[in-house]
């Protein structure tokens, strides 16, 4: 795991440089060991991040946006455990609002 995440030294001397840098890494490590168990623990760490790295869109203005990237079973059960799909068409921009508003919950 600390490969995938890209661990190495950090040269921080200012004490709230320090608490900011640490609070970003504890919340990234428990974001990612939720989306682990969410997806029953099924997918690596290397699937997890470089499929989420992949997930990318196209914006058409006025239309809303395609989805560039392949459906895999990481991007399956992903949308299986959010309850939203985004791979098989052009998503207005009503339901990527839609969708950002209900993962913000």
């Amino acid at each position: 795991m600390k490969s995938e995440f890209k661990a190495r030294p950090v040269y921080l001397s200012n004490n709230d440089r320090i608490e900011a840098h640490f609070t970003t890494c504890f919340i990234s490590l428990i974001i990612y060991r939720l989306l682990e168990k969410m997806l029953n623990e099924n997918f690596t760490c290397y699937e997890i991040i470089s499929g989420l790295k992949d997930m990318n869109f196209y914006e058409v203005k006025g239309e809303g946006y395609i989805p560039t990237y392949t459906r895999t079973d990481f991007t399956d059960a992903l949308h299986e455990a959010f309850g939203f799909r985004t791979d098989y068409q052009i998503v207005n921009t009503s339901q990527m609002k839609k969708i950002f508003r209900e993962t913000k919950r």
